[in-house]
């Protein structure tokens, strides 16, 4: 029963299984039926690190399976549909817990991270304008985030979730901007302390809640999608506080397409921890009476991208990765990067760049794009 509705509900999809297309899949285990029927995208996600199956283009696999919305059309078992209800009783990304996704992703070995990134060292998305290259695809980025924010060097700009200090680099570099970077991750900002060494750059060991001080501008860059659905409210009152009142709060963060109290469980499980992608909904309401949204630029398309990038980068440094990691790791980071740039390339994500102001100054609107 399991084999025929799996079966049926991929050729509705345009995938055959044990097809010769690329995005066919050549099913190696007959258990895998009922995994997926039962726990769908996390049966799917450890049955192909297991080695259950295997595709030529799990990219175009994931992609054509989101495109025909298979994912709504099963349920999942009791046990799965358990899974979300701690996400929906509990703060799981409080203050007590803030250092999980640090210890479970973002203190690994930054030589596996390094082996797929740009020289600036962006884990996000690229802006791939007039180029196809990603080490200038990132530059673009970053200078599409300072021109939005119409960076100078009298400003003080605070980064929030600076990661390996990369942009505070740059900013400083190229616009004489002070930066102060906040982060939880005691590897990536042991690394960005020696990176922007000389620079006026100051990185602090702190979570969001607790930042002091007041700013000129302020960023966050892929971190918001750390902070969940109960504590947007919070986020968004503390960079309030900390924005001087002609200031501008730029976030770049991944979002959803509707709004969720949950996320993915393959990904919650193996990548990110207690992670959350928020609605443009639930952003609005997080900043209703607070900010006004200047602008709001999609940059979905260009995520799909940066992960195949990150992808070639990442089988190129294999060979030397082997000898620190298993297969089943690499299976695990393989079906990571190319599920993730299914579900951009299917748009069932998005990746925003959102330009805020504070509401009732009067400020003069920014020449965001």
């Amino acid at each position: 029963m399991y084999e025929k509705v799996v079966r049926e509900l991929l050729e509705s999809a345009g995938i055959r299984v044990n097809g010769n297309r690329a995005w066919d899949i050549r099913v190696k285990n007959k258990e895998f039926y009922k995994r997926v029927i039962r726990a769908k995208g996390l049966g799917l996600g450890e049955s192909y690190m297991e080695g259950w199956w295997e595709c030529e283009r799990i990219d175009e696999f994931i992609c054509r399976i989101l495109r025909a919305r298979l994912d709504e059309k099963v349920r999942g078992d009791i046990f799965y549909l358990l899974r979300f209800l701690p996400n929906i009783l509990f703060n799981l990304q409080s203050l007590s817990r803030s250092r999980v996704i640090a210890e479970r992703h973002y203190d690994l070995d930054n030589d596996l991270f390094f082996s797929f990134l740009d020289p600036y060292k962006q884990y996000s998305c690229a802006w791939f304008y007039n180029t196809r290259e990603l080490n200038q695809a990132q530059i673009n980025k970053l200078e599409l985030i300072a021109k939005k924010m119409e960076i100078d060097q009298n400003d003080h700009l605070l980064d929030i979730g600076c990661g390996w200090g990369g942009l505070a680099k740059y900013m400083c570099e190229t616009y004489g901007t002070k930066v102060t970077g906040v982060n939880i991750s005691k590897e990536q900002l042991s690394y960005a302390r020696q990176f922007c060494k000389g620079l006026d750059v100051e990185f602090i060991d702190s979570d969001y809640r607790l930042i002091n001080g007041k700013y000129d501008k302020i960023v966050s860059v892929g971190m918001f999608e750390h902070v969940g659905h109960k504590n947007y409210r919070v986020f968004m009152s503390v960079v309030h506080r900390c924005l001087k009142d002609d200031g501008i709060f730029l976030l770049h963060t991944i979002g959803s397409n509707v709004s969720k109290r949950n996320v993915e469980p393959w990904i919650n499980k193996y990548i990110f921890p207690n992670g959350m992608l928020p609605s443009l909904a639930q952003i609005a309401k997080g900043v209703e009476g607070l900010f006004i949204i200047e602008d709001i630029h999609n940059l979905g398309p260009h995520y799909d991208l940066t992960l195949m990038a990150w992808y070639r980068n990442f089988q190129k440094a294999w060979p030397d990765l082997s000898k620190r990691y298993s297969h089943v790791f690499k299976r695990m980071w393989d079906f990571y990067l190319l599920s993730c740039a299914g579900s951009f390339r299917a748009r069932s994500i998005q990746i925003w760049q959102i330009v805020f102001i504070k509401q009732g100054v009067m400020r003069k609107q920014p020449s965001c794009r």
